[in-house]
């Protein structure tokens, strides 16, 4: 069984419980956005394989007794296969999260977390073993191109994708290829992450 760490609407910790007792009753909780990029302002989105979308390099819920900074580098490890030094990450911003999904089961998903974004410099290419269950491949994209198609909501970037070959493929990255939800735009999600990369490697 995976159990959380929970809080208040303040981020003030409350307990431990499991995981199915935190989104049955909504609490508050820690969840890590892992981002990968490189010195050339190259940023790594995964390949999810349930939408077949680009999305998060990693990103998963921070465990019971985890820092942050634990948790991302065991999701990293989990859903890509490799490890890395991740007190080095960097934190972008911790975003508040609210959704309510009703399940195929009849039963309400109450999710409330507290989202924290981190970015980690690669210093080096490393060979992957995606978790493949999850995980297709990554996408390796421009970080001041890909912030342009979002702003348009149109268009292409050169990307790099890596298969779980470790195959690199070089090719046209579409707009629609990242993933989007309702109610979102692929700018307002991406820009705070995109923009600290930029920063971080002018």
């Amino acid at each position: 069984m995976e159990n959380l760490d929970y809080y208040d609407e303040f981020n003030n910790y409350i307990g431990t419980t499991s995981r199915e007792e935190v989104h049955k009753l909504g609490l508050w909780h820690n969840t890590v956005h892992c981002w990968l990029y490189d010195s050339n302002g190259n940023i790594y989105f995964q390949i999810r394989k349930d939408a077949n979308k680009l999305y998060t390099t990693a990103s998963g819920h921070v465990l019971a007794g985890e820092t942050i900074k634990q948790g991302f580098g065991r999701e990293i490890k989990e859903e890509l296969g490799v490890n890395i030094d991740y007190e080095n990450a960097t934190l972008v911003d911790v975003v508040i999260w609210k959704m309510d999904k009703v399940k195929k089961d009849g039963t309400i998903f109450i999710d409330r977390a507290f989202a924290n974004v981190y970015v980690y410099e690669l210093k080096e290419d490393l060979i992957y073993n995606f978790d493949e269950t999850e995980v297709i491949g990554l996408v390796k994209v421009n970080a001041v191109d890909t912030l342009e198609i979002f702003k348009l909501e149109t268009g292409s970037v050169d990307g790099t994708v890596i298969d779980s070959d470790n195959n690199k493929i070089n090719r046209k990255i579409d707009f629609n290829e990242f993933l989007v939800n309702e109610h979102e735009t692929a700018y307002n999600k991406y820009k705070d992450v995109l923009n600290k990369v930029i920063e971080l490697t002018k």
